[in-house]
Parts: C-alpha cells; sequence; structure tokens
C-alpha cells in the first residue's frame, strides 16, 4: 500500500535562520512520528518552493496531507495553496491531495500565547496587571480576517487575565504600529510593557522588532519592558500540528478556501504583495481589503 506524505508548507523567511528553525522543527516532529513521511517547502524565500514541495511529497505516495505551518490564513493560505494544490493534482493524478486547516488562531495557540504572557509577567517580578501593559506585534496581513483573528486572541487574553490594557501592533502593512501603541500605553499610565511577537519563527521581522524595543527601552527609561520570543518550538504547536492529521480532522476539515466559489472572486481581485513591508495609503486599503472581507465572509461556513 502506498504512503502517505505530510507537507509542511511554511511561509519562508528571508533569513536563512528562520527556514532552517523550520526544517529543524520538521525533524523534531519527525523524531515523535519515526514511521511518518513528512517533507517541507516553502511559498517564498527558500530553495524547495510549493510546486517542487508537492512534487517530492507526490513521488511513491498515495496521499498527501499538505499542512499550512501558517498562523493566519491570508492570500498566501486562501490562494496561492489551492492554486498550487490543483495544479498538483493534474500532474499527478493518482495520488489524493488533502489540505489541512492552517494552524489558526483558537484555543491550542491561546494557550502558548498565554504561556508567554505568564512568563513575561515574571521577568518583569510579578507586577500590578493593572498596570501593565500588554502588546500582541502580529505580521500584518492586507487581509482583514487574518489581522481579526489576530484581534480575537487579544480579546481573549483581557478576558483571561487582569491587565487594563491588551492591546494589538503589526510589523507591516497594517496599522497601528508597536511604537505607536507604546506611546499610548505610556500615556494611560502604564508603567510595565509586556510586548509578545505572534511569530513561529526568527527572521528578518523577529530580528527588526528587537531593534525597535531597545530604541523603545531608551526612549521610555521609566518603562520596564519585556520581550517575547517567537514559539515554534513550543509543545503547544506540536500538539496542534497532531491534531491538525488526524483521522477525525481530516476526514472533516478542507482548507478555508480550497474549492470555494468566492476564491475566483478573490482571485481576480487579489493583489498580494510578497515583499511584505509595502505600506498603502489607508483610503486604499480600505478599498482593496473589501474584496477579501467578501470572499472572507463568503468561506465564512469553512471557518467553523
Amino acid at each position: 500500500m502506498k504512503s502517505t506524505t505530510y507537507l509542511l508548507v511554511a511561509h519562508g523567511s528571508r533569513g536563512r535562520d528562520g527556514n532552517k528553525e523550520t526544517l529543524d522543527f520538521a525533524a523534531q516532529w519527525q523524531a515523535r512520528h519515526p514511521d511518518w513521511r513528512i517533507e517541507v517547502c516553502f511559498i517564498e524565500h527558500a530553495d524547495v518552493l510549493l510546486d517542487e514541495g508537492l512534487d517530492r511529497a507526490a513521488t511513491g505516495a498515495g496521499t498527501v496531507v499538505a499542512i499550512p505551518f501558517i498562523l493566519n490564513a491570508a492570500g498566501h493560505v486562501k490562494m496561492e495553496l489551492p492554486a498550487a494544490v490543483e495544479a498538483a493534482r493534474a500532474r499527478h493524478p493518482q495520488v489524493q491531495f488533502i489540505v489541512t486547516r492552517h494552524l489558526g488562531m483558537g484555543r491550542e495557540l491561546f494557550a502558548v500565547l498565554q504561556g508567554q504572557l505568564d512568563r513575561l509577567m515574571k521577568q518583569l517580578a510579578v507586577p500590578d496587571p493593572q498596570t501593565t501593559g500588554v502588546v500582541l506585534l502580529g505580521r500584518g496581513s492586507s487581509d482583514v480576517g487574518a489581522n481579526g483573528e489576530l484581534a480575537k486572541m487579544a480579546r481573549w487574553l483581557y478576558e483571561e487575565n487582569e491587565h487594563e490594557l491588551v492591546d494589538l501592533a503589526f510589523t507591516g502593512v497594517t496599522w497601528p504600529r508597536l511604537e505607536t501603541i507604546v506611546q499610548r500605553q505610556a500615556r494611560l499610565g502604564m508603567m510595565q510593557i509586556a510586548i509578545i511577537p505572534v511569530y513561529l519563527f526568527t527572521g528578518v521581522l523577529i530580528e527588526r522588532i528587537g531593534e525597535q524595543v531597545a530604541r523603545l527601552r531608551q526612549q521610555y527609561p521609566q518603562l520596564a519592558f519585556a520581550l517575547g520570543q517567537h514559539f515554534g518550538f513550543d509543545e503547544g504547536i506540536f500538539a496542534l500540528l497532531d491534531a491538525r492529521v488526524s483521522p477525525d480532522a481530516l476526514a472533516g476539515g478542507l482548507l478555508e478556501c480550497d474549492g470555494c466559489k468566492y476564491r475566483e472572486l478573490a482571485e481576480a481581485e487579489h493583489l498580494h504583495d510578497h515583499s511584505h513591508t509595502a505600506i498603502a495609503s489607508p483610503a486604499h486599503a480600505h478599498g482593496h481589503d473589501h474584496a477579501h472581507e467578501h470572499a472572507h465572509h463568503g468561506c465564512a461556513h469553512s471557518h467553523a
């Protein structure tokens, strides 16, 4: 009987260390499941990209389970991956391709973020949460649904803790930025600020965040800052991946827009910026995101 290949589809980083960490993660996951066949590919900024990764995974396999190893479902997950899988199906008609849901912002990821916050509060010597601001710092997307998922995590942290302020900031594409939120929290009387980067692995943006926080410490000497780390090797991420490829999950789950009738509309109007650093004007961003919002809500049935 032909085997199943589990294909981790990662975003890819301009920094070599980020892609290396992804490969290290895959090796650790493989060690937990020595009988499985696990492969890795990247959407961009790497040697093995989507088409080659799917072809490698399909070689000698009866089934390929592609796992978007990505926190938020934006253009890469909603459009590029399904298009690549459709092309792979045509190239390998004898192979069954299944696409799982991305990692997502659910209870499993929330537990990881809560653990990050708990560690940062200990670093700050367990101060009063009422005077300790929290900042969830995401990559930022032109997809309003992806940004909204992170906003949900901020709300859950607020509900589960006693912090006066739990805010959201982004490193690019959308607003507000970290400096703006720190300025706002300082004005509102925060004495400590815990910053949680919502990133799986290191990369150029993680390095940039470190530089930004170093500058903020100089600008606000009266504040105590605690900066979290990327958390791709957290035990909760391994558990989440195991859940994504469980028989029950595979029986009931497709990628958000794999085969969705709204995807064609989104693809027709989608202009995805691969640099992740472009800044659109608010007016442009609003118009650009309207099509995404329509597509996102149209696919809401598959998000449940």
